[in-house]
């Protein structure tokens, strides 16, 4: 038997540093190879030793011969090449044994276990997921080499998010049957804190209002919450890509960053940032045309265009044309229709000529719309809110009112449209409508508290998507120390195909007003209505309302309040009354619960008909406006005025139907319900209430990811009310500035201000904590 062994030991670029001596060791060691087999043979068998885990059919996979071949010297090279490319073994030993053909191989072990030590920032369970997508994960092959590409993986991840103090290091521990243990210790280190950032270059603006574009900043006092000193590399970018802006948008066209130097302090946690610029020269536009095809006329089109001869070149409002004269041309079924903006610099007069070029593109109409992703709402629910209609030409503003009044149902956490291309045809697209529902009903039980009510307990059934059907049912019940109230109410939106609401409503409530910082009595009021809602154009509705009320009111012996003694002696103390209500409403908001943009606003008359016991009406206008100063910011206006007066046989307005006014959820800072005539040291209310206020709402800064839910104010409340022998001045509003917060709750609304009156009266109330949690129905 003769034996010849050829031996190779594995040498991979990928995991070690490569010397010229081990190159030319395995050359020699694969030329030694092929003289070693000089003699061919015939394959008779294959035998594969050293095999632990791996099976011998893997090997055989993987080599370039079989039994019955002929083995020649190339043949060799090529097992060694392949089972060192699969990259199992760290040695491999080819032997003849007369017409057996003999592997012997030494496995790579096989990665045991991975644990993570130290990660704060990074999730294990994340880490661990991707390192599995790269092959690095349990019951994988060990490769030191990939380890080390770990390492300089993580390390750049920290370095991302500022830590470049961190320290990474592993640690393989050898196990039986061949296995490793992988430990990754990470010592994170902190986030590195910027020190100073300067600005060279600038001329026409200072340091100051160029940082301020920043989100970067040096610090200030409340940097331990916003972390807005803390480094990154993305929000660098960011920050240069907003100064490109500014200069950009007040005409510096040839505007340039040439350079941006970050240094680190030795200890690695202090970053100072220097950041070259070139401003240029100020550009102003010379003129503004209109190319292309031109399928709207073009006095329409360019008076959508919003810069004009000798404006000041701005990039922000070139963009803003641009998307108005396409959103123009969805509207009339060009969907696709694309506006670019080609500017023609002329350097030596510092002007720029502007042509917006055309392309409307083809005409299309909507073939089908699809709905998915409501799995409990039915699809009639959704259609009815639709402007858009199928087999008619798309139109982009119907399409994005539809998406619009869909969200505003309340039934959904996200609505998302997409316009698809049917394909083989060239005029015609699919609107796909994908939602997102959430929970449109509550099953509740609980306790709240709020200052003007007290203790609340509550239960509620409330479902505004009765089985799918679009229709709106509740009951409740509320106990506290101000009212007791059992309601249920049913509403069908659409009662009518054109768009036509109704629904009525039952309730009993008893108050007892001296609990609510009001003057000593109580009333007994049960009752219901039937109500209509009339769509009258996209955003506005006529309501209607008649109804019918019996009060039995009750004023204790020991009153001091004349009006109240000479009230019941001309009227009684039971009352029945039939309520005639007319209202307008419009809503242009963006969200129904935590607007950003529009205005809700409503107008009602409530008018008790003289069939009743009562005569009097109460007039009532509320306004919400909202509109953004810029992504983060929104600025909001309120007003909420109240009138109210006897007529006919009724000489005193009823004073149980005064407006009363203060506390959270009016002028924030005095006490609820007590703003206004007192007698007795106790409010009496009014016929006439004018209140209002205005707020810049942000969100938390180090609680982003709940924008949706948790919002930050800071306010101004104004108002007051007045007797029935008043008229309005403006000398007796009271005015509060503060600080508000409110949260959506899965347990309902919670509400926190903290406000400051001023202009106040002694006999005034004031609160400067004012808190509501929980809700009433």
């Amino acid at each position: 038997m003769r034996t010849l062994q050829v031996h190779l030991r594995f040498l991979r670029l990928t995991d070690c540093k490569i010397t010229m001596k081990q190159i030319i060791t395995a050359l020699t060691l694969i030329w030694l190879s092929s003289a070693a087999w000089a003699e061919e043979f015939i394959i008779k068998d294959i035998r594969v030793e050293g095999l632990q885990r791996i099976s011998a059919g893997t090997v055989f996979n993987f080599l370039p011969v079989r039994v019955g071949d002929e083995l020649t010297e190339n043949d060799v090279r090529g097992i060694i090449r392949s089972l060192f490319k699969s990259k199992y073994f760290n040695d491999v030993e080819v032997e003849r044994d007369d017409g057996v053909l003999v592997i012997k191989v030494s496995e790579r072990p096989a990665i045991s276990s991975i644990e993570f030590v130290g990660n704060k920032d990074l999730d294990s369970d994340e880490l661990t997921k991707s390192l599995r997508q790269i092959g690095f994960a349990e019951g994988q092959v060990f490769e030191q080499a990939m380890l080390e590409r770990v390492e300089l993986e993580l390390q750049r991840q920290y370095f991302s998010r500022g830590k470049y103090g961190v320290t990474i290091d592993s640690e393989v521990t050898p196990l039986s049957r061949n296995r490793v243990a992988v430990r990754i210790n990470m010592a994170e280190g902190v986030v590195a804190t910027i020190g100073e950032i300067n600005i060279v270059g600038n001329n026409s603006y200072d340091d100051e209002e160029l940082l301020g574009e920043f989100e970067s900043t040096t610090g200030g006092w409340l940097s331990s919450l916003t972390k807005d000193n803390q480094y990154s590399r993305q929000k660098l970018s960011a920050d240069l890509e907003s100064l490109r802006s500014f200069y950009l948008d007040r005409g510096y066209v040839d505007f340039t960053v040439e350079s941006t130097q970050v240094t680190i302090s030795d200890d690695k946690k202090q970053m100072f940032i220097t950041i070259n610029i070139a401003e240029g020269e100020r550009y102003k536009i010379n003129e503004v045309r209109l190319a292309g095809n031109l399928i709207v006329p073009e006095e329409e089109l360019f008076d959508l265009v919003t810069i004009r001869k000798n404006s000041v070149f701005s990039r922000k409002a070139i963009t803003s044309s641009s998307e108005r004269l396409t959103d123009r041309l969805g509207n009339d079924g060009y969907a696709f229709a694309n506006v670019n903006a080609v500017p023609d610099i002329d350097r030596a007069t510092r002007e720029v000529n502007l042509t917006f070029f055309v392309d409307p593109g083809r005409r299309a109409y909507v073939r089908r719309i699809n709905i998915s992703g409501n799995s409990k709402t039915r699809d009639e629910v959704l259609r009815q809110e639709m402007r858009q209609q199928e087999s008619a030409w798309i139109s982009t503003g119907q399409v994005e009112r539809s998406r619009e009044r869909i969200a505003r149902l309340g039934y959904f956490e996200d609505v998302n449209v997409e316009t698809l291309p049917v394909a083989g045809t060239s005029d015609q697209v699919d609107l796909d409508f994908n939602v997102t529902e959430m929970a449109s009903g509550s099953l509740s039980a609980g306790i709240g508290y709020s200052q003007s009510d007290g203790i609340i307990f509550n239960a509620n059934v409330t479902q505004r998507n009765f089985f799918g059907s679009g229709k709106h049912v509740s009951f409740g019940f509320n106990n506290s120390r101000v009212n007791t109230v059992y309601s249920f109410g049913y509403t069908n939106p659409f009662a009518t195909v054109d768009g036509i609401s109704q629904g009525f409503n039952l309730f009993y409530r008893e108050t007892d007003a001296f609990e609510a910082n009001i003057a000593s009595y109580t009333t007994d009021v049960f009752g219901g209505d039937i109500n209509f809602g009339i769509p009258i154009s996209e955003n506005n509705r006529i309501n209607l309302a008649f109804g019918y009320e019996n009060t039995q009111l009750d004023i204790p012996s020991d009153n001091l309040i004349t009006r109240y003694d000479d009230f019941i002696a001309q009227e009684g103390d039971s009352f029945h009354a039939f309520p005639v209500t007319v209202g307008w409403s419009s809503d242009t908001r963006n969200n129904a619960i935590l607007p950003t943009r529009g205005m809700s606003q409503s107008v009602s008359a409530e008018v008790a008909t003289p069939i009743g016991d009562l005569q009097y009406y109460k007039l009532r206008y509320r306004n919400n406006w909202y509109t953004p100063l810029n992504e983060t910011f929104t600025f909001a206006m309120k007003a909420d005025l109240g009138y109210g007066k006897a007529y006919g046989d009724t000489e005193q307005f009823p004073f149980f139907q005064n407006f009363y006014a203060g506390g959270i959820r009016s002028v924030r800072g005095f006490r609820a319900n007590t703003l206004g005539v007192r007698e007795d040291d106790r409010p009496l209310g009014g016929n006439l209430m004018v209140t209002g206020g205005a707020e810049v709402i942000f969100p938390i800064p180090f609680m982003k990811k709940a924008l949706r839910s948790f919002r930050l104010s800071t306010f101004v409340d104004v108002g007051n009310v007045y007797d029935v022998d008043e008229s309005f001045d403006a000398d007796l509003l009271r005015y509060s500035a503060g600080l508000s917060a409110i949260w959506i709750s899965p347990f309902g609304a919670m509400s926190f201000s903290i406000a400051a009156p001023f202009r106040d009266q002694p006999d005034d109330e004031t609160e400067i904590f004012q808190f509501s949690l929980g809700s009433t129905f």
